[in-house]
């Protein structure tokens, strides 16, 4: 099927190879005129077939937002707009209502697979009406991950993003985890080779995991991520699954200790927020900070 793509970034930038090496139509707009495919985001509304698709794969809040608009003035009754971005629910229901005023369908999903998903697939957990779903399902099967699992439709409206807003509560969870553990062995006398320690336990343990996989593979890079300072930034979605447990009465304590070692990385240059930054860069390309030289300037 044809599809419009906004934002061709590391993530939707990888979006469209993928949908295209399926088979479908991909007329991508981004700023970045190296990146994108036309010259204006009304020239790519007028390349889609009727009625349209777009995906929106933007930088989430007023951006997100303001391309929603954007489109509300160049779509019409029949057309759908996907947000793939790591928008909140809450902006979901209120571009739903927003679109809807002129009949136009609309789809949140959110998309876990990071710099990966090219070759590997993306999860994708989407909220929106049965109708709406189904007539962009084409577009999800070629994202997802080959097999049985890695898509879901979630729900109404919102109920992708929340998904994916406690996705990645719980993958703050466990890398803060990993990452305490990583110092504490750095720590005693007693354990010769930590990388060996971590490498072992992705066979045969209960806690093997993907993301043990990257730390083994930035530990292999720089043993004792020395070349990393301990900062690690939050992207909003632990802010918000804390918000939302307190909301609904719901304990998130491993979350919310998680989200607040994030805060306590940016005063000071923690070990095991080494261990979460080089997690971070190796599934998702997150940019780390260098750490200075020994005796280096530190400003």
């Amino acid at each position: 099927m044809d599809l419009g793509l906004i934002g061709l970034g590391k993530m939707g930038g990888n979006m469209r190879e993928r949908l295209r090496r399926a088979g479908h139509t991909v007329v991508g707009y981004d700023r970045n005129p190296e990146l994108s495919d036309v010259d204006s985001l009304e020239a790519m509304v007028e390349k889609l077939p009727s009625p349209k698709v777009v995906w929106v794969m933007v930088p989430a809040g007023e951006i997100t937002r303001q391309t929603v608009r954007d489109l509300k003035d160049l779509l019409d009754e029949g057309d759908i707009v996907i947000d793939g971005g790591n928008s909140r629910w809450t902006d979901d229901q209120a571009n739903a209502v927003s679109l809807g005023e002129k009949g136009i369908g609309f789809v949140d999903c959110g998309v876990s697979g990071g710099v990966w998903g090219l070759e590997n697939g993306y999860a994708l957990m989407a909220g929106g009406i049965p109708e709406h779903i189904e007539t962009v399902q084409p577009i999800f099967d070629a994202l997802k991950p080959e097999g049985e699992f890695g898509w879901v439709h979630a729900g109404d409206v919102g109920a992708g993003h929340f998904s994916k807003m406690v996705h990645n509560g719980i993958e703050y969870a466990i890398m803060q985890a990993y990452a305490e553990g990583w110092e504490l062995l750095s720590a005693v006398d007693e354990v010769d080779n930590v990388t060996e320690v971590f490498r072992s336990w992705r066979e045969g343990t209960v806690i093997r995991s993907w993301l043990l996989d990257l730390l083994v593979a930035a530990l292999d890079e720089d043993d004792h991520l020395d070349q990393i300072t301990g900062y690690a930034e939050d992207s909003g979605e632990g802010r918000w699954t804390v918000e939302a447990g307190i909301d609904n009465a719901v304990a998130t304590p491993a979350i919310t200790a998680a989200l607040y070692a994030r805060f306590i990385s940016r005063q000071d240059d923690s070990p095991a927020m080494k261990a979460v930054a080089a997690m971070r860069n190796q599934f998702g390309g997150h940019a780390t900070r260098t750490s200075p030289p020994p005796g280096g300037d530190k400003a």
